[in-house]
């Protein structure tokens, strides 16, 4: 009698849905040499060939296929059996990114949340920019990732949409100066739109402040020293929307994006990417209107 072992099974079910051993290996926290020896391990107990090996990267086989089907129902009976019979506390750490910019408001109230529900789990939140949180996420170094796109990732479910708007100091004026002043983050990845919003409208604009710090960022437009941009619903109080009746130009929707959750991953992760939806989908679309 052959039995199928439920670890290895978790880990053909990350290389499934990762698409390759190095991304399955970093969510799991093994090794790569530790993941393909599980997947060898399963193709030896089965007899079959499960991942087609022959191109570039990985992809099923009819067989690999047919047993990822399986394979799910079994891990998550497993974690039902495990999670209903002993009444584990959970505890670990799991690896959250975030985008500077929409930190807050909604953030700090998701890890008050997710702490009650799961005390004994630390959250590792990353704070960085979009680029670089895609690129940890593809490394395998977070387990959830939340980007602001401008558009829907094919791997990714989108949260929310929201406008993007201008925002300068309370009362501030540099808004009406031309060249209009910017201050942004060197890898900020509204920075292009904005430009090509400005250059189709014909307003001229300078860089006046170009840094890798979003307080820099701030202090210079708290000054009433350059604009900015930000996200509908999350610029600081001590900045504002600029009332600026139509005289610069409307800015693009932006896709609040959600990857890691595509596909059950356990309870803990489950829950933590439940409590981002409900943080960010009750935003719905918006449009901000000029005046």
């Amino acid at each position: 009698m052959r039995n199928l072992d439920v670890t290895t099974l978790r880990s053909f079910m990350a290389v499934a849905d990762s698409g390759g051993v190095t991304r399955a290996a970093g969510f799991l926290h093994l090794t790569q040499s530790a993941v393909s020896m599980q997947l060898k391990r399963l193709e030896e107990t089965l007899g079959l060939d499960l991942l087609d090996r022959s191109g570039r990267g990985i992809a099923l086989t009819a067989n690999g296929e047919q047993l990822l089907v399986y394979a799910r129902r079994m891990v998550a009976l497993n974690d039902e059996v495990i999670a209903k019979l002993t009444d584990q506390a959970y505890e670990g750490e799991i690896t959250l990114g975030v985008p500077h910019d929409i930190v807050y408001p909604s953030i700090p109230q998701v890890l008050k949340q997710f702490n009650a529900a799961f005390p004994r789990v630390r959250v590792h939140l990353v704070s960085s920019y979009t680029r670089a949180l895609r690129d940890q996420f593809a490394r395998g170094e977070c387990d959830l990732i939340l980007t602001t796109e401008t558009d829907a990732a094919p791997e990714a479910e989108t949260l929310a949409l929201r406008p993007l708007c201008w925002i300068g100091a309370p009362g501030g004026t540099a808004w009406r100066q031309r060249p209009l002043r910017l201050a942004f983050c060197r890898y900020c990845t509204f920075r292009p739109k904005v430009v090509e919003a400005l250059e189709a409208a014909g307003i001229s604009w300078d860089m006046a402040v170009e840094t890798e710090s979003d307080r820099t960022v701030e202090a210079t437009v708290s000054a009433d020293l350059a604009v900015h941009t930000m996200i509908e619903g999350t610029e600081p109080p001590h900045l504002e929307r600029i009332d600026h009746n139509g005289a610069l130009p409307d800015l693009p929707l932006q896709h609040i994006n959600l990857y890691g959750a595509q596909t059950s991953r356990g309870v803990v992760t489950d829950t933590l990417a439940d409590f981002l939806r409900r943080a960010f989908a009750g935003a719905g679309v918006s449009r901000l209107k000029a005046g």
